[in-house]
């Protein structure tokens, strides 16, 4: 290929590949990530006709008979169990426990009329899904994540479409993500926007404004108080921060009040006499804030129930979870255990409203106890409280049994996939028996008005857990078997990667031959040692991916092969006595990242003390140390400034002329900007304010964010003109340490504190490769061991993934850092929140690494080839580097695919699909846009044009 032919013949084959990888992720993410099939079916008052269950009243349009009028749902998002259990209950007592003391003496003074539950949410754990969950009764499923920014309204059957339908009146307060879901639900509503993560207070303090009036009027029937300061605070500060504790006790003083107002409020005759009060939380959080996930910490919320009437003294024991300990003032306090999805069903069962139509979950016997008194089934002898509300019970859960089979059947009729013909042998086997026992035996005997209770409690129980059996097989099954994978599309999308791959390969064989022309080096490169080393270095990355234990440690197993590579670059230079001093720094830099690496390790760890809101984690191992504290904040803007140093220096060089030297020096000011601003934070956190808070915050952010618009521009404005001052090589150097000066700037105010030592570390690491890349010449241009072909490039991409996981991230919606979407902003908006997020997540780990690239052709030569050396090089380069990301992605969907019935597909690997999906698509797309940028027209040195090269 000759140079006339343009930059267009050196880069078409990267716009095909990322066209190629689109299609791919289209396909196999369609049949991936399905969400659950929506069935367009609602219930309806009148279906229970079709059950043989007994009617529950004279209104037998009624599915069971009302038990509360009135429901109070108050939603502490993100309340974790231990905010809400007695600190007894745990092996070690914690600042932030027993600060919820109101509902706990309410529990512990009440044993028959208030009740904590620990409720186990089902992943994933963000507020969509489980706000989702708990309407409608079913099981979100993982793909409905990426709405959590942007909830659509549901349109399946669910809690609060019952309400309405069925002529309650629905009052909301809070987060306006219930909006969102539920745009026509409600009489009246007060949404607050709930994404600034920052802001601890204004949907809490918009909560209490509306809430507290509103238990004083008449027009609702279910009143929902939507809570968002522990969430919020856990994000920003972490659950064991002062924040946090402050947000509890506010909590407890509203609970307090709220809980006396419907106490003097609950006399006979009055407005809250039949009034239900719901504490919740709709998940958990790890101890740095984090959620989304399904590890314990994240599922395990609480639920707290008050009824203001005398409920049935005593739930039969074998239907109750309970388990007692006395608190810290010696009061025995009992908690049960339920599931969310028995929520939904559990609060129709009470309202007298028909279960919506997909829910899956069972009455909960505790919860149902708490509000349904003591009622009949028009039968006429003498049965104590206990024993009629058992047969109450049972008929409910007959009901409950029943919806459920009929979404079930309907479901798989409707479904393209549904359950297996097993499954709905197993269903249908489990539920004729337990119809098989009501029909000929419970039913007759509830009819029958003389039967004693020696004669019938034992018959009600057996068929209540024969009703549990047929409910539990259900959502065992659906846990386990409900996301329909569509193997056809999961296959195509395989195979056409399989195909981007082999295309990916011969545009790498296809640049290595253009080189051969060109150079001297050997036309079987790619079997030399360094070529095949670096396979084997691939290979054994890209299986380590078909395990979830070594996906867990992902990024140690990265750095052992970087670090192995080092060793082999160690070898080479023992031998050839040059670059010693490289490969052992080299060697000791990779050490360090081990390090940072199993430190990030553990702040994933549930029990790990460095799972806190350290703005810069890296920095604060030794936080208990007060000199060292002062040394975390100093330590770097000092390299800060060293970097800005070096940037300097390099403006006073030749090859910085109009408009890189200015695109320089914007980066120079925007690091001063970041350290005025970490310097008006330090000086604010030690009580010295040397200018508006808000100034710091906001002001320098959005400046150092224009300034970048503005180099991106210059270096736009910069490709109209031909270097032909400069030689190609030159110009390329150049245009890369601009580009990347542009891109620091933004990465390290989002990375905050943290952000100059990662830069540090990526420089050093990046200058030892470039080093290391020339090990073997010596200007007699055969070189064919470790210092060309896709070895260095192995090395590049292990050691972005090792500085993915230096800084803090790993692949999990709880490893995003969410807070640094609004650095500089208070309000939300998501296209420029989403873009901040994916530099933060992915500044050090592929946007600094691809646009560095060239740097590994342009300092390896001490004397320019000419623009066709360059460009074959560089092209062969970029080809190379995604095909590394290509493989990785290529396992990864096969690991996804392998195991899609694993336990731990959405816990572990879906997330990992995710991160992947978005790590090859942005590293096709920059380097798409890095050649667009860095392949131009430039000057070959008069020696080349004279000899024709």
């Amino acid at each position: 290929m000759k140079s006339g032919k343009g930059k267009w013949g050196y880069i078409w084959w990267h716009w095909v590949t990322l066209i190629l990888h689109l299609l791919v992720i289209l396909l196999f993410t369609k049949g991936f990530l399905l969400t659950r099939t929506e069935l367009p079916f609602y219930s309806h008052s009148s279906d229970s006709h079709h059950s043989q269950c007994l009617s529950s009243h004279s209104n037998s349009s009624s599915w069971t008979k009302p038990s509360v009028n009135r429901v109070i749902i108050i939603v502490l998002d993100a309340l974790r169990f231990d905010f809400l259990a007695p600190s007894t209950f745990f092996p070690e007592s914690k600042a932030w426990m027993d600060k919820l003391q109101v509902l706990k003496n309410a529990a512990s003074t009440h044993p028959s009329s208030a009740r904590i539950f620990k409720a186990i949410a089902d992943p994933p754990t963000t507020s969509l899904q489980r706000l989702k969950g708990l309407m409608t009764g079913g099981l979100p499923t993982f793909v409905d994540v990426g709405n959590s920014f942007g909830a659509p309204a549901i349109v399946e059957d669910n809690f609060l479409n019952q309400l309405v339908q069925n002529g309650k009146k629905v009052v909301m307060m809070g987060d306006d993500t219930w909006t969102q879901l539920f745009p026509h639900h409600f009489e009246r509503s007060y949404p607050y926007p709930s994404f600034n993560v920052k802001d601890l207070h204004t949907v809490d303090n918009g909560c209490i404004d509306h809430l507290f009036p509103s238990l004083y009027e008449e027009d609702w029937d279910v009143l929902i108080a939507h809570f968002l300061g522990v969430d919020h605070a856990g994000h920003i500060f972490g659950v064991d921060s002062t924040p946090m504790i402050e947000k509890l006790e506010q909590y407890n003083k509203v609970l307090e009040r709220v809980i006396e107002v419907l106490e003097n409020q609950s006399g006979p005759g009055n407005l809250h006499e039949n009034t239900l009060l719901v504490v919740m939380g709709d998940h958990g959080q790890t101890l740095n804030g984090d959620h989304g996930g399904g590890s314990s910490e994240e599922v395990e919320t609480a639920i707290f129930s008050m009824s203001f009437k005398q409920p049935p003294s005593v739930v039969p024991p074998e239907f109750d979870t309970y388990s007692c300990q006395l608190d810290l003032d010696g009061k025995n306090v009992c908690i049960s255990s339920m599931q969310q999805l028995d929520f939904a069903v559990t609060m129709s069962a009470l309202l007298g409203i028909p279960f919506p139509y997909g829910s899956i979950g069972k009455v909960n016997p505790e919860l149902y106890a708490l509000g349904a008194g003591s009622q009949n089934l028009d039968v006429s002898q003498e049965l104590s409280e206990s024993d009629t509300w058992m047969q109450n019970y049972a008929n409910t859960m007959c009901i409950n049994s029943w919806q459920v089979k009929r979404y079930i059947d309907a479901y798989s009729a409707s479904s393209a996939v549904g359950f297996s013909h097993d499954d709905l042998s197993r269903i249908a086997s489990v539920y004729a028996q337990a119809e098989d026992h009501w029909s000929h035996s419970t039913k007759q005997l509830l009819i029958n008005r003389n039967n004693d209770s020696d004669t019938l409690v034992p018959v009600l129980k057996m068929q209540i857990n024969a009703y549990f059996i047929f409910l539990s097989t259900v959502a065992e099954l659906a846990r386990s078997k409900w996301t329909e994978f569509n193997l056809n599309l999961m296959g195509t999308g395989i195979g056409i990667m399989l195909i981007s791959l082999v295309f990916q390969f011969l545009a790498i064989l296809r640049a290595n031959k253009l080189h051969s022309v060109t150079s001297s080096s050997s036309r079987d490169s790619w079997i030399t040692s360094a070529a095949t080393f670096s396979i084997f270095l691939l290979g054994i990355r890209a299986c380590s991916f078909l395990s979830n234990s070594y996906i867990l440690e992902e990024g140690k197993v990265a750095n052992f092969l970087l670090s192995t590579s080092g060793i082999v670059a160690l070898r080479q230079s023992i031998v050839n006595d040059k670059l010693l001093m490289e490969s052992v720094g080299f060697l000791l830099l990779s050490t360090f990242c081990r390090f940072v690496i199993e430190v990030g390790l553990s702040k994933q760890a549930a029990t790990s003390a460095f799972m806190k809101g350290y703005t810069s984690w890296i920095l604060n191992i030794a936080s208990g140390l007060p000199v060292w504290d002062y040394a975390a904040e100093v330590l770097p803007m000092l390299v800060l400034v060293l970097l800005g140093f070096w940037l300097y220096k390099a403006t006073n060089g030749s090859i910085f002329v109009w408009p890189w030297k200015y695109v320089i020096l914007g980066t120079i000011l925007s690091y001063m900007l970041i350290i005025l601003q970490w310097i008006t934070d330090s000086s604010n956190r030690f009580g010295v304010a040397l200018m508006p808070e808000s100034i710091g915050r906001n002001s320098i952010p959005r400046i150092v964010y224009a300034i970048a618009l503005g180099q991106f521009i210059f270096m736009a404005f910069g490709q109209l003109f031909k270097d032909n001052y400069l030689d190609c090589k030159t110009s390329l150097v150049a245009k890369t340490t601009a580009m990347l000066s542009t891109w620091s700037s933004i990465v390290i105010l989002l990375s905050g504190k943290q952000g100059p030592m990662i830069a540090l570390v990526s420089i050093s690491g990046g200058y030892c490769i470039m080093r290391l890349n020339n090990i073997e010449e010596d200007n007699k241009e055969h070189h064919r061991s470790f210092s060309g072909g896709p070895f260095p490039v192995m090395q590049w991409s292990l050691f972005a993934t090792c500085l993915f996981f230096c800084s803090g991230h790993w692949c999990a919606f709880d490893g995003l850092r969410y807070g640094a979407a609004f650095i500089g902003f208070e309000e939300f908006m998501l296209v420029r929140q989403a873009i901040l997020l994916t530099i933060d997540t992915f500044g050090f780990s592929i946007i600094l690494p691809v646009f560095g690239l060239p740097l590994l052709i342009a300092t390896k030569y001490q004397t320019n080839r000419g623009k066709h050396f360059l460009f074959t090089q560089l092209s062969q380069m970029y080809s190379t580097y995604g095909f590394i990301t290509a493989v990785m992605m290529t396992f990864t969907i096969l690991c996804v695919t392998i195991q899609r019935r694993h336990l731990m597909v959405w816990g572990l690997f879906a997330p990992k699909f995710v991160f992947d999906v978005f790590g090859l698509i942005l590293t096709d797309v920059l380097i798409c846009f890095a050649s667009i940028y860095y392949f131009v027209e430039g000057k070959d040195d008069l020696q080349l044009k004279s000899s024709g090269r």
